[in-house]
């Protein structure tokens, strides 16, 4: 879930590809062999912000060491390749990259993932209720301040009436933030900051969104 935003945080403090590859398994490695996952405090913050902070100390120690650690041992290194292929929003995070932070790197690189998270939990409840079609027409409609497109075109994809898709796209639009709140639920510690994470994920893609326009 975490690869890109740690992947593109690290880029983004000016190592090559391939060390950010290295340097991020490394971290990966780091937090699980130590347990550091299940020792974290959950009263200390949401869980976006103590990756952050770990990661930057991380990078430090890596900074500080006077000898280049050689890498192994029993450590099986894997290729993000596949991952990669399959999160096309990297196209975004890769632009933001080019004039941003690291911290804004990373706070896009999440909210992304946050994003494409929910995005695959509505398309696996779709294809579950056998409406794979459902989900393959009205996704690219999810922002409900979009309205450039046609109902009645999207009835005649669905083989529906007009005023039938309407009630299928408001009712796939409020699934999706459903999908969307349990997913940034799950990173905090207390349900107050749910609404201030949310606010601060969406501005970091709205940001990113405008830049790009």
């Amino acid at each position: 879930m975490y690869w890109r935003p740690i992947f593109s945080f690290i880029m983004r403090r000016g190592y090559s590809p391939e060390d950010a590859e290295d340097l991020t398994q490394d971290f990966f490695a780091r937090i699980l062999k130590r347990e550091w996952l299940q020792r974290a405090d959950r009263t200390r913050g949401c869980f976006r912000s103590l990756l952050l902070k770990s990661l930057q100390n991380f990078l430090n120690d890596v900074a500080a060491r006077t000898q280049t650690r050689k890498r192994g041992g029993d450590v099986r290194f894997v290729s993000w390749d596949l991952w990669m292929a399959e999160a096309p929003s990297e196209l975004l995070v890769s632009g933001e990259a080019n004039s941003s932070s690291p911290e804004r790197v990373f706070d896009v690189g999440w909210a992304a993932t946050i994003v494409e998270r929910a995005l695959r939990r509505l398309r696996e409840q779709c294809e579950s209720k056998g409406r794979s079609q459902v989900f393959e027409t009205l996704s690219p409609y999810l922002n409900a301040e979009r309205d450039d497109f046609s109902y009645r075109d999207l009835a005649t994809k669905l083989n529906v009436a007009d005023g039938k898709v309407k009630k299928l796209l408001y009712h796939f639009r409020q699934r999706y933030r459903s999908l969307l709140r349990d997913e940034v639920a799950q990173t905090v510690a207390d349900p107050a900051d749910l609404e201030d994470e949310l606010r601060h994920l969406c501005g970091a893609l709205a940001a990113t969104s405008a830049s790009v326009a």
